[in-house]
């Protein structure tokens, strides 16, 4: 495993400390690491793999064990990213962001990338990831088709009220919610919002640059045109999307959106 000289020596330091507590049956590591193309602003994302019995008294202290492993600086809890089993940590210094993800032994198996296996108590988790596949993530094309004209009339009630910044941000939300996804689909990579797109979809990334906009009406209004031309060609190319299209909603949100910009000019 490969990794710059900062995350290495996190690692040496850290994990034979995470071994010694008799409650931790193994440790993995996901993200860039695995992945084999870290860099020096690569985060580490651990997964420590708890025994199932004494998994709900490790989460009671989860920080006060990761002060114990390694130089805290600040924590917090991942729900704001729907995963409440994970502390995200800056450690050092000198400052490195660790995900630190605590899992149910039980649970190991289930993921959607494969992990590097740091440390195996007993090989449970070298069986458990032979057993079961992980699942590979894929936008759910309907749910976003059956919502996405709605976001279009919101996006458009904006700019015709002129609150750019929430347009400004609502291109945002539809990069990452939408376009990134319908993206990396389209290059056969695992979605994950807009991470890494400048280098795993180069030509998709370039596209995307046409929905970003400065604090101005008339270019978030185009900003606003260019997401609606890349969804619906993104969607046209993709021939694995067996959907119902709404073009019903299309047509209309599309002519509101075109009337407000009208009345903008």
């Amino acid at each position: 495993m490969d990794a710059p000289a900062l995350h290495s020596r996190f690692l040496s330091d850290a994990l034979p400390r995470i071994q010694q507590d008799a409650r931790v049956t193994g440790v993995a590591i996901t993200g860039s690491i695995a992945g084999g193309h870290p860099d020096i602003f690569s985060d580490v994302d651990l997964i420590v793999v708890i025994d199932d019995e004494a998994f709900d008294s490790v989460m009671k202290e989860r920080l006060t064990l990761i002060g114990s492993w390694t130089a805290l600086v600040a924590g917090f809890t991942g729900e704001h990213v729907g995963e409440p089993r994970l502390i995200i940590t800056l450690v050092g210094p000198p400052l490195l962001h660790v995900d630190f993800k605590f899992v149910r032994a039980s649970d190991f198996a289930e993921r959607v990338e494969e992990p590097d296996i740091l440390w195996d108590r007993d090989g449970g988790l070298a069986d458990s990831l032979a057993e079961h596949p992980p699942t590979t993530p894929s936008p759910d094309l309907q749910w976003i088709e059956d919502r996405f004209w709605i976001w279009v009339h919101y996006g458009a009630t904006k700019l015709g009220r002129g609150e750019l910044f929430e347009v400004i941000g609502f291109l945002g939300y539809l990069r990452e919610v939408v376009l990134g996804p319908l993206a990396a689909r389209r290059v056969g990579a695992t979605p994950r919002g807009v991470r890494h797109l400048e280098s795993i979809a180069p030509d998709e990334a370039r596209d995307l640059q046409a929905t970003l906009c400065g604090y101005d009406r008339h270019d978030a209004g185009q900003a606003l045109l260019a997401s609606i031309e890349l969804y619906r060609r993104w969607l046209d190319d993709d021939p694995g999307a067996a959907i119902e299209r709404r073009r019903h909603a299309e047509k209309l949100a599309i002519q509101y959106l075109h009337d407000v910009i009208d009345q903008a000019r």
